[in-house]
């Protein structure tokens, strides 16, 4: 399967080769599922679209709005206005909330592997998550809400957890290993969700990114994720338009 060219993008900024800062806007093919998405990085931005570039950064006279009226997009901000948001999804589409895009280095398993062992990995991605570790698999949470939600917008989803809490481990948006955490309230505030990241993050073979997409008014997650070496890299909104996704475009 082709990879989705911002899988490269993401990649790339992860190893410390960020876009130019130069206000451009990239139009990229849209992603796999009928979502589209919007990422912005510091100065440039990246739109994942089935709509012709041209009908993307069209600009009015003057060149600040767009032939609806809404704002054109930009590398400094304007690839996440609200107007330009709402072109993008068309009428009855859906967008999604506005993320703080992170990276961080898998850690490996914490039980050393018997010498010429295989490890268990994603299907079709020869590498993922480990049965060794010291967070089981879990097939009883299907019913969870974070679960559901990751099953929607992602592909290849693993779910481990504990009493501290579940992880999901999944083939995120342009094919990205993507983790989430959610931990009960019951266990907030006693460093369980720093304890459960540190711990997900042997899910993923050592010195290999895996990325997480956390809210920023979600301040608690946000400081755990930091706490335990995630890294900014810029800001994404998902988005599902109403219209039918050319049948060309969906690469994963």
């Amino acid at each position: 399967m082709t990879p989705h060219p911002l899988l490269t993008v993401l990649l790339d900024a992860a190893a410390g080769r960020f876009p130019p800062v130069d206000g451009a806007v990239d139009v990229l093919p849209p992603l796999a599922g009928g979502l589209e998405c919007a990422t912005a990085f510091t100065g440039h931005a990246v739109v994942c679209t089935a709509l012709p570039a041209a009908d993307v950064l069209a600009r009015g006279p003057g060149g600040a709005r767009g032939p609806d009226g809404a704002r054109g997009p930009d590398g400094f901000g304007g690839s996440m206005a609200p107007d330009f948001l709402r072109r993008l999804a068309g009428p009855g589409g859906w967008i999604g909330e506005l993320d703080l895009l992170l990276v961080a280095d898998g850690t490996g398993p914490t039980v050393a592997e018997p010498s010429g062992a295989d490890p268990v990995r994603f299907e079709g991605d020869h590498s993922g998550p480990r049965t060794d570790t010291v967070i089981p698999p879990r097939t009883d949470l299907e019913g969870h809400h974070r679960v559901r939600r990751a099953r929607a917008l992602r592909q290849d989803v693993r779910v481990h957890g504990d009493d501290r809490g579940l992880v999901t481990l999944a083939r995120g948006p342009a094919g990205r290993r993507e983790l989430s955490v959610e931990v009960p309230d019951a266990g907030q505030g006693r460093g369980r969700g720093r304890s459960l990241l540190a711990d997900a993050l042997t899910l993923v073979p050592s010195g290999e990114p895996v990325f997480a997409a956390v809210t920023p008014g979600n301040a608690r997650s946000l400081r755990a994720f930091l706490a335990c070496g995630f890294v900014p890299l810029g800001s994404e909104v998902l988005l599902r338009p109403a219209r039918a996704v050319a049948s060309a475009g969906g690469l994963f």
